[in-house]
């Protein structure tokens, strides 16, 4: 695993304390003047958290566009390192606990991946976890889970890289599965609960993969 170094916590730092300043500000002016009481402190306090967490992806989203990380291998030392490591800063300090708490509800977690970047199709929902996101897109009809993974990342010792995932139509990745980078899901694909799916990995059409490492338990008809 590779070293964030100091320039780039301090960039994650500044833009951190603008989501925060901006944050406290929006819940100042849309709630501060409500009358003293016992739910003040606590419309403001959750206010201010709402807001900056909305200030951060937006944040999060506008660094990106100046600075895009791109698919494929990341060298050492390079700008696509420390976009990276900025970006994956945002990922453990705010969105990551988001993700994995399970608190919030699963429509409103599909709003939060489409934040970060997600590509869903109509009706496509996760109850697991889709890392990355914007380097995930999935079709129309889609279920991801309970505690399932999707990971476009990879993160072999000092290899460093994002590989997309594409998953097409009506596709259902069961619960506590894996699925890694560079893999291509056919419509009407299933995955099966508890299954991992290889690295470069391309799942046919309407074919049932299931085991570790997953292999094809099932063509289509």
């Amino acid at each position: 695993m590779r070293k964030i170094n100091p320039g780039q916590i301090v960039v994650f730092s500044v833009l951190l304390l603008l989501a925060l300043l901006f944050g406290i500000g929006t819940a100042r002016i849309l709630f501060g003047g409500l009358a003293p009481g016992d739910f003040r402190g606590l419309i403001l306090v959750v206010s201010a958290i709402v807001a900056s967490y909305a200030y951060a992806l937006l944040l999060h989203r506008v660094f990106l566009a100046l600075w895009p990380l791109r698919p494929g291998e990341i060298p050492e030392g390079s700008r696509q390192e420390f976009v990276y490591h900025v970006y994956l800063l945002f990922y453990l300090i705010l969105f990551y606990p988001v993700m994995r708490s399970g608190f919030v509800p699963v429509p409103l977690m599909r709003v939060f991946y489409q934040a970060l970047g997600a590509r869903l199709g109509a009706n496509t929902y996760s109850s697991g976890i889709i890392l990355d996101p914007t380097f995930v897109q999935m079709g129309r009809d889609c279920i991801v889970g309970q505690y399932a993974l999707v990971v476009p990342h990879v993160i072999e010792g000092h290899r460093l890289a994002h590989y997309p995932i594409r998953i097409g139509n009506n596709v259902t990745i069961g619960a506590h599965a894996v699925v890694l980078s560079d893999v291509t899901i056919g419509d009407d694909a299933i995955v099966a609960t508890g299954a991992v799916v290889k690295k470069g990995t391309r799942i046919g059409p309407g074919e049932v993969w299931g085991g570790v490492p997953a292999v094809l338990l099932q063509a289509p008809e």
